[in-house]
C-alpha cells in the first residue's frame, strides 16, 4: 500500500475546494460566518470537533483564523480522511477519527467527552432523518454547556415549491457555466482519485461503503431547529443562509 511519501496534499485540498465550489460558489461565505459564530460564542481558542471532516475543510479555515484552536476530525470515508491525515500530518492540534456517525457507539471513538463546538458542512444530508435526529442526541451530550453546534447544509422548504424552482434554475445555470470553464463535478473528480497512486485503494473502499450516490435527506431548516431543541439544545435558528443552503446554529 503507497505511504502518501510525496504526495501534494495541498493540490488535494484545492482540487476539492473547487470541485466543491462548483456546487456551492458561496462556500467560502459560510465558512467565514461560521467561523465568526464560533469566536463570539466561545472564543478564539475553542476546541472543535469537525463532524463528517471529509478533507478537513473546516479544520484547515479554523487553524488559519484561530491558531490556538484544536480539532477532532471524524468521517468514515477512506480517501476523504487520507487527504485530511496526509494534510495535517505532524500538527499536534489536529487528530482524525474514523467512526460510523449511524453507530450509536461512535462517540467512544473520540479523544475528548466534550467540546466547545461541534462544526459540520454539506455532509449530514447524506443521513435520513431518523439516524440524524438520533446524532442529534449525542451531539447535545458533546457539546459543553455554553457550546454551540452549528450545521451549513442544503434545507429544503417544501412549503415554497416555486421559489424552490427559480433556485434551481439560477443554480444550475451557474453550474452549467462552470463546467464550460473546466470545472470538474463530483464524479469527474471521484475519477481522478481513484487513478491517483495513492488514493486509489481508499477510493476503492469508500465506494464499498456509500456506492454512487447517498440515500439521505434534505429537510427544512424548522425541522433541523425543532428536532435539535427536542434533543437538547436550548436555542437553535438560521443564522446566514443562501438561496439553497442555511448555516443553522444550536445553542447549548
Amino acid at each position: 500500500m503507497a505511504t502518501g511519501v510525496g504526495t501534494d496534499w495541498q493540490a488535494w485540498q484545492e482540487s476539492w475546494d473547487k470541485q466543491q465550489e462548483w456546487y456551492m460558489p458561496d462556500r467560502e461565505d459560510r465558512f467565514r460566518i461560521m467561523l465568526d459564530m464560533v469566536e463570539a460564542s466561545v472564543g478564539p481558542e475553542p476546541r472543535i470537533l469537525d463532524l463528517a471532516c471529509g478533507t478537513g475543510s473546516i479544520t484547515a479555515r479554523l487553524l488559519a483564523r484561530f491558531p490556538n484552536a484544536t480539532s477532532t476530525g471524524v468521517d468514515l470515508d477512506p480517501a476523504l480522511l487520507a487527504i485530511a491525515r496526509g494534510t495535517f500530518e505532524g500538527d499536534e492540534r489536529v487528530s482524525f477519527v474514523t467512526a460510523d456517525l449511524k453507530d450509536p457507539q461512535w462517540t467512544t471513538s473520540l479523544p475528548h467527552d466534550s467540546y466547545d463546538a461541534v462544526l459540520t458542512a454539506t455532509a449530514l444530508h447524506w443521513l435520513r432523518v431518523d439516524p440524524l435526529a438520533a446524532l442529534y442526541g449525542k451531539l447535545a451530550e458533546l457539546v459543553r454547556y455554553g457550546g454551540v453546534f452549528m450545521n451549513a447544509d442544503h434545507m429544503i422548504d417544501d412549503t415554497t415549491p416555486r421559489i424552490n424552482a427559480i433556485e434551481r434554475t439560477q443554480r444550475h445555470a451557474h453550474m452549467d457555466q462552470a463546467m464550460r470553464n473546466g470545472a470538474l463535478d463530483w464524479a469527474d473528480w471521484w475519477q481522478l482519485a481513484a487513478q491517483d497512486p495513492v488514493l486509489a485503494e481508499p477510493t476503492a473502499r469508500r465506494y464499498e461503503i456509500y456506492g454512487d450516490h447517498a440515500d439521505g435527506e434534505m429537510p427544512s431548516q424548522a425541522w433541523h431547529a425543532r428536532v435539535l431543541r427536542e434533543k437538547g439544545f436550548e436555542e437553535a435558528r438560521a443564522v446566514w443562509c443562501s438561496p439553497s443552503d442555511t448555516l443553522l446554529l444550536a445553542l447549548k
